[in-house]
């Protein structure tokens, strides 16, 4: 009972959190005005949403057929709430209305090195992070990541995939940094739902 109230305690504090951020993001400030939609996101919303993903950049996450993600939401995404080693859910550069996942290998301040000795290292600037496709077998060429399309901006960051679903019977927790891993644990807990993941898998 002690694990499960502060499984609970932990998870309102989450949604309390989320709620400021989001509403800030929202109307570009926390005034008196929020208090109201606030508490209608703690004691209604989620803070996670499904993310049914077909491409073969994640098959080993995955499967090389269509699955479906349990996403957190994040608001903002910065050094303090994504970390490298993370599978996150990104705009996709060259289309803003689409999403890609994507495992974040390095953030701002990180120096980058190309095995082509014909290229500069560089450094990544304030907000821009490096995503690279979680399948190894893919040809850099042959990967729409990074190393084809280059940094993008942590801003561009719209969640952090914490379960997947392959199909009915294969499905567990991301495998994500240690840090993610124990942030996210009571969303987990409090969020999933595996027979929603299984029908959205079937759409």
């Amino acid at each position: 009972m002690a694990s499960s109230l502060s499984t609970w305690l932990r998870y309102v504090t989450t949604k309390v959190v989320y709620s400021f951020s989001l509403y800030q993001k929202t109307h570009g400030r926390v005034d008196a005005k929020c208090f109201d939609t606030i508490v209608k996101t703690i004691l209604v919303g989620k803070v996670t949403f499904l993310h049914q993903n077909k491409a073969e950049e994640v098959a080993p996450t995955i499967g090389t057929e269509a699955g479906t993600f349990l996403v957190r939401r994040i608001p903002y995404a910065d050094p303090t709430n994504v970390f490298v080693g993370d599978l996150v859910v990104l705009k996709d550069p060259m289309n803003s209305d689409k999403y890609l996942v994507r495992r974040l290998a390095a953030i701002e301040g990180h120096e980058m090195a190309s095995t082509d000795k014909k290229d500069e290292p560089f450094v990544l600037e304030d907000n821009e992070c490096w995503v690279l496709a979680d399948n190894e077998d893919s040809k850099p060429k042959d990967s729409y990541d990074s190393r084809s399309f280059g940094p993008v901006t942590l801003s561009d960051i719209v969640g952090r995939a914490i379960y997947c679903l392959k199909n009915d019977v294969d499905h567990g927790p991301v495998n994500n940094s240690d840090l993610s891993a124990i942030v996210d644990s009571p969303v987990l807990a409090v969020e999933l739902d595996v027979d929603e993941l299984k029908k959205n898998n079937r759409q």
